[in-house]
Parts: C-alpha cells; sequence; structure tokens
C-alpha cells in the first residue's frame, strides 16, 4: 500500500503519529538537543487526548521558538511544529500528517547525492521509488512503518518512537558528515 494510502485510511492518532514521527526525526535540523521536547506530546498521542495534545503541541511550540539553528531545513522543521492543529479531529490531522510526510521526505531529499525533485517526492509517496535515494527511501519506509505499527494500537507507538529515535540519528549522522567535509 503507498504512503498516500495509508495516510488517507488513518485514523486521528495514526495521523497524529504520523505528523509527529515526521517532527521528530527532523527535530535535529533545527534543535540537535532538543529531543525530550516532543515527550509530552507522544503521550498525549498515546492516550488518544486531544485537550492534552493540543496543550503539549502549544508547550513544544514555546520552547522550541526561537531555539535551534537557522536556515531552510530548520524552517521546514518549525513549519512543521507550526502547523500542528491544536484540535483533535481526523480532517486536520490528516492535512498536517500528509505536510509533515512531504516537508520530511523533502528534508532528506536534500542530504542525497543526487538532486531529488518534489516530482520524485509525490512518486516516491504514491509506491513509485524509482530514482530515490537511500535517505529518501529510507524516510519513506520509516513512514509506511510507522503507519502501519499505530495501525495496530495504542502498542504501536513504541516501534514508531523507536523508529523515529532511528531515523533522527540517521538524519544527524549524515548533516555530521556532510558539515566535515564542506
Amino acid at each position: 500500500m503507498s504512503l498516500l494510502d495509508l495516510i488517507d485510511r488513518a485514523d486521528e492518532r495514526s495521523l497524529a503519529a504520523a505528523g509527529l514521527a515526521c517532527l521528530d526525526r527532523c527535530l535535529p535540523l533545527l534543535a540537535p538537543e532538543g529531543g525530550d521536547v516532543l515527550r509530552p506530546v507522544w503521550a498525549a498521542v498515546a492516550r488518544g487526548d486531544g485537550e492534552a495534545w493540543g496543550e503539549a503541541v502549544a508547550k513544544a511550540r514555546v520552547e522550541l521558538d526561537g531555539a535551534g539553528t537557522e536556515g531552510v531545513a530548520a524552517g521546514l522543521v518549525r513549519e512543521m511544529l507550526g502547523t500542528a492543529p491544536a484540535e483533535w479531529a481526523e480532517a486536520p490531522l490528516k492535512v498536517w500528517a500528509a505536510g509533515c510526510s512531504m516537508s520530511a521526505l523533502a528534508l532528506h531529499g536534500r542530504y542525497e547525492a543526487a538532486e531529488v525533485t518534489d516530482e520524485l517526492i509525490e512518486r516516491c509517496r504514491t509506491g513509485d521509488t524509482t530514482g530515490a535515494g537511500p535517505l529518501l527511501a529510507g524516510e519513506l519506509r520509516r513512514q509506511q512503518a510507522v503507519l502501519e505499527s499505530v495501525a495496530h494500537g495504542p502498542t504501536g507507538l513504541r516501534r514508531a518512537r523507536e523508529l523515529s529515535t532511528e531515523g533522527g540519528r540517521v538524519l544527524r549522522a549524515v548533516v555530521s558528515r556532510r558539515a566535515r567535509t564542506a
């Protein structure tokens, strides 16, 4: 099943987890030491608590406001957090999760050896990974795995967090390696 199909069929908890996982994996581009900032947001997703979700998102925005680095990548991560809906409802969460998916894939694409276009990202999201490099393909697999894991209920959130931690490490390593060779 394509990533777009998975997003389309996801419930509120899965959508919130999908968007949050993308944000969590990309957070090192904004705040390299900001890993715990999203912990309360993950807790709200685990409980499926809309009120706690809105409060946790607002708190994370405040904690990350003005923190971290500048540049295009950091701006995309700020946008991912800034567009997180305060409302725990399918429609706004679906828009947010889809946007976070695109942003996370675009951010990973920035660090590929070959140029990654929006067209390639869209093709990958529909299931055609022809031309996708290892970073883009890996991020796509993580996004699909998060949605598939969480679809099995709240216990799948542990796997989603593990995937986010792993993905964050990969992205941090790639950025660090690129900075050393630049």
